[in-house]
């Protein structure tokens, strides 16, 4: 299981991660906020907290993403991003 080693907060609840592997992206945490566990993440002072443990990312009070799911979430929008502009492009 690939090392998160990087995990910078950014604005709009999204995190620049780097992992040991090289894999680098942004993670867009938006589409959990509406689970219970992550509700604490809305808090942006709280959700600024974030810092990289063992295989994933973590917050003070246990909330938790583990490197398989980050990364996943990770290239899955690398992977829609050229249609997704394409896309744009077509309905200008």
């Amino acid at each position: 299981m690939d090392k998160i080693v990087k995990a910078i907060p950014l604005d709009n609840y999204r995190i620049e991660i780097q992992t040991t592997s090289g894999i680098s992206g942004i993670f867009d945490v938006k589409p959990y906020l509406g689970g219970s566990a992550f509700k604490e993440l809305a808090n942006e002072s709280y959700f600024r907290l974030v810092r990289p443990i063992r295989h994933g990312i973590a917050w003070p009070h246990e909330q938790d993403f583990s490197s398989d799911t980050i990364i996943w979430d990770i290239q899955n929008a690398q992977q829609s991003a050229p249609e997704d502009s394409a896309n744009a492009t077509l309905l200008s």
